[in-house]
């Protein structure tokens, strides 16, 4: 009902839009030209930032533009796992037989990269989402898994992507040997005050509606409340219009964020 209010033919505010039609803000940009050359000079490259701030979502626009006959790629997102259940569910990924000790799947997944990059030219891009949880011996166990031919050559991506603790984790001298292997290193900043306005009006616009809905007053409130957050926006702009639907209001005012905020908030609480 609100959609047809607003003159919306769909939610642009939700999951699920194609990648053509993202919005590009700077980390976007940032983060994609840095996994370019981690693609090019292959190694491993640490992403981090907030909850909901478009980690994950760019990781997807990027393998989704790899040659799946030049990359091969694994996305591993149960990070909260014993050494021997990462190596299981990395052998999987490489379609690497299951064999239960530690030293033979070692083998087998070197091996197995060796012989992608070597005799089929195809690179592996493995992906692990959620770093911040993986338990110290798995992190010990990534630079072994990633020394070949005497830690002379780059046969794989390795991606480490999670949450700033990631690299307060990674800071302490037990890391430093993995830590000095990160080729690429990019911290998301979020969306910004300047960009979001962009946002809101470019999303507004795809879904067909391009009258001024927001006020300045509604931006900075909004702005204030999302934390650089996309994903805490896209809540926020949807329950504002949801609300000013239902008020039969034609331009969104701070009250309406602040409303919108706050019933949020009340949602997450109830969660918790």
């Amino acid at each position: 009902m609100y959609k047809a209010y607003w003159g919306m033919e769909f939610n642009p505010f939700e999951k699920g839009l194609s990648e053509k039609n993202f919005f590009q803000s700077n980390d976007f940009s940032q983060a994609m030209s840095r996994l370019e050359h981690l693609k090019a000079v292959k190694g491993i490259g640490l992403f981090t930032g907030i909850s909901g701030i478009g980690k994950t979502y760019t990781l997807r626009c990027f393998t989704n533009s790899l040659n799946p006959n030049l990359y091969k790629v694994i996305y591993l997102t149960l990070s909260t796992v014993t050494v021997l259940e990462f190596y299981k569910s990395l052998a999987y990924g490489l379609g690497v037989e299951i064999y239960s000790k530690k030293i033979d799947l070692f083998k087998a997944i070197q091996e197995r990269i060796i012989s992608l990059s070597r005799d089929k030219k195809i690179t592996p891009v493995i992906i692990i989402d959620e770093a911040q949880y993986l338990k110290t011996e798995v992190l010990n166990d990534l630079k072994l898994l990633l020394n070949f031919d005497m830690d002379s050559k780059n046969y794989a991506v390795l991606i480490l992507c999670g949450q700033p603790l990631l690299n307060n984790i990674l800071s302490k001298q037990i890391h430093e040997a993995l830590k000095q292997r990160i080729v690429i290193n990019y911290n998301y900043e979020g969306i910004s005050k300047e960009e979001i306005s962009e946002y809101i009006s470019s999303r507004l616009k795809l879904a067909g509606t391009f009258s001024e809905i927001f006020n300045a007053n509604a931006l900075e409130a909004i702005n204030s409340c999302c934390n650089s957050s996309t994903r805490i926006l896209n809540s926020i702009i949807e329950k504002c219009l949801i609300l000013g639907c239902q008020q039969n209001i034609k331009v969104i005012d701070t009250d309406i964020v602040m409303l919108a905020q706050n019933e949020i908030n009340l949602i997450l609480f109830k969660e918790v």
